[in-house]
């Protein structure tokens, strides 16, 4: 293809890259409407995104009610914005007796129910006696007419929301859990069960705790959208771009240098984004350009960017929507999530970088020249205030205040970043409304004096921001883009809520587990013999069946992340490997973390990887092609996780405690391993390597994986032979040379 060659690299504009976000990012592609319709949405988009920002800095409504206005919201918005089946014209607008500003009647009247689905529960939630309807405690799993009514009514739509926006493999595997839930007798062996009622299913899906007014809605209306309205704030006000220009800065001159760059901004990036494909688009609009005019050919450049860019959901201190929800199902404090993904987002970007670095070695591509290097004084003479919205949210989240009131203060600071300038005295409004608000919290005992400080300097000192002024138009469009990336994940998390409740009900994540651990055991005990000789033991039927429960759990995690996004992938599958990896003595952080780690990486195995077809299009290379490329380039880190269940100590926060020396090892060793493995699938570390060299590597590397001084001992006497042989052969070109 003409396009996959250095000729056919050139800077994409603002609107092409908006038309592939629209084409492979699910909640960007959305349907035409008339302008007062679309004007009517804006003001609903932006009614909602003011609904989250206020009460997540004011105080939040009881849970029924919250949840409730969330789903209205998504409700309005998907209907209207959503086709009811995706095909080449469904996009166009289309006006007739059967639609109201491009919208068709049947959807506003789903609309309208599901709306009133939403809100019944908070209406009725103290009765409503001349209905007849009872307090809310004396139906719970004795629901009435009205109740059973609008259950049914919000269980089918809560799925066709997620169906318009995601496709129909989550929808489907929904169905699945449903069947299961109320045919348990049908079902053969340890996956019988009595069965659950239908009223019963109605009670638990529809009221709160359990089902769709769950865990998993509460946690994206009360932290995942605020985050991601402040990635989206903070990527307008210029923060994206601080971050790609101090990327080029550090690693841009050097071997393979706008890939390295790719790598880098990407991390940057993946600190205030959560979104694989938004990350995508936003870095790889230059870097993927870049890399082609250097000779990267086009596959690779946007495998590169795709790789990269997967890690946005595992870097701290803004990570996806699963990280939030996992804090919640282990009852601990979402910093503490944060600090347990240092090492495993670290060791994602090692993986991607050394690829990167060997193949740029191996094609003997160099960086880029100093006149093509941004200017570290001006880019940061120019762009310093966007840091400060990025550290006043971290300063609030790490001193102990909840994640919604830390998003609060970001937003808040991303805004006056944006708008308020002391040379415009009118526009201090923002900041001036800032202080009030802080002032307020520390009288009132919310915020303490250290806090209250720091965040009344940070709003003074971003009024001095040197760049131009963002206008009260362009913030809005600003907010009403947040609110657009945010539906796909509510309508995820609503309709995995009755994943979360069909467990929770019937158990059925015991059951796999057992059904895992039972397979594995008996795998291991088959195995143990090839591994033992006499009384002497390689490994024991414990460590087998271990490795083998983890295989066979990340195998499922690659294959059903074809169609799932990750969010929706994590809870089905943390619910089976919780309880399995339990039953093996594995932490529970250990074993969420690594379901969320292969979560990630089913985001850039093929046929299905959004985020490398995004870059497919920028590159404009073949996408299944770039697909291969971003698995590859991911391979070196692919059995990273395996090493956070050996060792827990890499997540820093893990119960079995923590060991500076032994985290050290562990950690040098987990590299080396990563490494070993990266030059395997290169094919080159120091000189070309032959392929049963590569094999000796990737085999040191799987053994170097398993954090023990044995394990390392054997891995090196496996790669010695590869070893020598690259230092001898280098000898011998710089000698020859």
């Amino acid at each position: 293809m003409s396009g996959d060659t250095a000729a056919g690299a050139r800077e994409l504009t603002a609107e092409e890259l908006a038309e592939i976000e629209k084409k492979y990012d699910e909640g960007a592609a959305t349907r035409q409407v008339t302008p007062r319709v679309g004007k009517f949405l804006r003001y609903v988009a932006l009614a909602f995104a003011m609904y989250h920002y206020i009460t997540a800095g004011f105080g939040l409504p009881p849970d029924y009610w919250h949840m409730g206005w969330h789903l209205s919201g998504l409700f309005i918005l998907i209907y209207a914005l959503f086709p009811s089946f995706k095909t080449k014209t469904s996009f166009d607008l289309k006006t007739g007796a059967l639609r109201l500003g491009g919208v068709p009647y049947f959807d506003i009247l789903l609309m309208i129910l599901g709306v009133a689905a939403s809100l019944y529960l908070g209406l009725a939630w103290h009765g409503i006696p001349f209905l007849g309807i009872e307090e809310q405690t004396f139906r719970m799993g004795n629901p009435n007419t009205y109740d059973m009514v609008f259950g049914c009514i919000l269980i089918v739509l809560v799925l066709d929301i997620a169906r318009r926006t995601l496709g129909w493999v989550l929808p489907m595997i929904i169905c699945v859990f449903m069947a299961y839930a109320l045919f348990g007798p049908m079902f053969p062996g340890i996956l019988q069960h009595p069965g659950v009622k239908f009223r019963t299913f109605v009670s638990s899906m529809y009221f709160p705790q359990e089902g769709i007014f769950g865990v998993t809605l509460w946690v994206v209306s009360t932290i995942v959208f605020h985050f991601v309205l402040f990635g989206v704030i903070a990527q307008r006000t210029g923060l994206g771009k601080l971050f790609i220009d101090n990327a080029t800065i550090l690693a841009g001159q050097y071997t393979g240098g706008p890939a390295k760059v790719s790598v880098v901004s990407s991390a940057f990036f993946g600190t205030i984004s959560g979104s694989s494909v938004a990350n995508t688009v936003s870095t790889g609009a230059l870097t993927i350009p870049n890399m082609k005019r250097l000779g990267y050919p086009g596959h690779f450049a946007g495998g590169v960017e795709a790789a990269a860019s997967a890690g946005g959901q595992i870097t701290p201190p803004i990570m996806g929507a699963a990280a939030f929800i996992m804090a919640e199902f282990l009852e601990v404090s979402y910093t503490t999530i944060v600090i347990a993904a240092i090492f495993p987002a670290l060791l994602h970007y090692v993986g991607v970088f050394t690829v990167v670095h060997l193949m740029a070695r191996k094609l003997d591509l160099k960086g880029l020249s100093k006149d093509k290097l941004p200017h570290l004084k001006t880019v940061w003479r120019e762009g310093w205030a966007n840091i400060v919205p990025l550290v006043g949210l971290l300063v609030v989240l790490f001193s102990g205040y909840t994640p919604f009131m830390s998003a609060f203060c970001g937003i808040s600071l991303a805004i006056i970043t944006g708008m308020s300038r002391g040379r415009e005295p009118i526009t201090l409004i923002y900041a001036a409304l800032f202080i009030a608000f802080v002032v307020w919290k520390y009288m009132g005992g919310g915020f303490d004096l250290t806090i209250s400080l720091i965040l009344i300097v940070s709003s003074v000192v971003a009024t001095f921001n040197p760049q131009p002024r963002v206008s009260l138009q362009e913030m809005g469009d600003t907010f009403e883009t947040g609110v657009k990336y945010a539906l796909a994940v509510g309508a995820a998390a609503a309709a995995v809520g009755i994943v979360v409740g069909v467990i929770n009900t019937t158990g059925i994540g015991f059951r796999i587990g057992f059904m895992v651990t039972q397979g594995a055991s008996a795998l291991g005990s088959d195995l143990h013999s090839l591994f033992a000789l006499g009384s002497w033991e390689l490994f024991s039927v414990e460590d087998l069946t271990l490795f083998i429960s983890l295989v066979f759990i990340a195998i499922a995690c690659i294959l059903m992340g074809a169609g799932v996004p990750t969010t929706a992938l994590y809870i089905m599958l943390v619910s089976v490997a919780q309880p399995a990896l339990a039953q093996l003595g594995i932490p529970p952080i250990a074993s969420h973390m690594f379901v969320l780690y292969y979560g990630v990486v089913a985001e850039i195995t093929p046929p299905v990887c959004t985020s490398a077809y995004a870059a497919a299009a920028i590159a404009n290379s073949n996408p299944f092609r770039t697909g291969i490329s971003a698995f590859t380039l991911g391979l070196g880190k692919v059995l990273a996780p395996m090493a956070f269940v050996y060792a827990p100590v890499l997540l820093f926060v893990s119960s079995t405690g923590f060991d500076l020396l032994e985290f050290s090892y562990t950690a040098a060793s987990c590299i080396a391993g990563v490494i070993a493995l990266s030059a395997a699938v290169v094919g080159y570390w120091l000189a070309p390597l032959a392929w049963y060299y590569r094999v000796l590597l990737a085999t040191a590397g799987l053994v170097l994986i398993a954090p023990s001084f044995q394990a390392d001992i054997a891995a090196l006497v496996i790669a010695a032979p590869a070893l020598l042989s690259q230092i001898f052969t280098r000898r011998e070109q710089a000698l020859s040379a």
